[in-house]
């Protein structure tokens, strides 16, 4: 019995020292900016996703989530300041771990009324970035957010997550959160009882 645990401990230890330079080569990605080559980039919308969160009634948290993102970004590392981006998210694609919470984000009115929220048809909404300030691997990216046929000024707060050579291409991802006031929108349905603020969460995956 003992030979047999001391067979299994060192398997595990063998294991474990070897699965390192295994996962190190599964790793392509750098968290060191100078890994970010400039360019035109295109938004990667099977790794972008928009993440949004609401109190609901003071005992919970609300989340859902976009995705199938689109548009571009303008990077040039040599002047970050630069940077430009233009994403579309198609509000038709929001998806909720509840089917009769995402069927009621976008159902249309009772009696031909104007829907609760989105209703069945909703235009995407769009991100036009207006100015960005950054600071080492951290930005305040400003810009306008077309939302429900209506635009607001929003600022998001940008890390720099990662970037790197995958399959060839060159891709460059961040970590971005923000918040709005739902209300601005036209969506101030049930507001207070669920928060007018809405928390968005943003993973941006751009490939070149």
């Amino acid at each position: 019995m003992r030979i047999l645990i001391a067979a299994i401990a060192l398997a595990s230890t063998g294991a474990a020292v070897t699965a390192a330079p295994i996962l190190a080569q599964q790793m392509p990605g750098s968290k060191s900016t100078t890994a970010i080559t400039g360019g035109s980039y295109t938004a990667d919308p099977n790794h972008t996703l928009v993440s949004w969160e609401v109190n609901h009634l003071g005992i919970t948290p609300l989340w859902g989530l976009f995705g199938q993102v689109s548009g571009t970004l303008q990077l040039d590392p040599k002047n970050p300041a630069a940077a430009k981006v233009d994403v579309t998210i198609p509000i038709a694609k929001l998806a909720t771990a509840a089917p009769g919470l995402s069927a009621h984000l976008v159902r249309p009115g009772k009696d031909g009324a104007k829907p609760d929220f989105f209703g069945p048809a909703p235009a995407d909404a769009r991100f036009v970035s207006t100015g960005v300030d950054v600071t080492g691997t951290r930005a305040k990216l400003r810009g306008d957010l077309t939302l429900n046929g209506v635009t607001r000024p929003i600022a998001l707060d940008v890390d720099f997550y990662g970037a790197g050579a995958v399959g060839g291409k060159e891709q460059v991802g961040f970590e971005a959160r923000g918040t709005l006031n739902r209300s601005d929108f036209g969506l101030g349905l049930a507001v207070p009882m669920v928060s007018d603020q809405v928390t968005l969460k943003i993973a941006a995956a751009f490939v070149k």
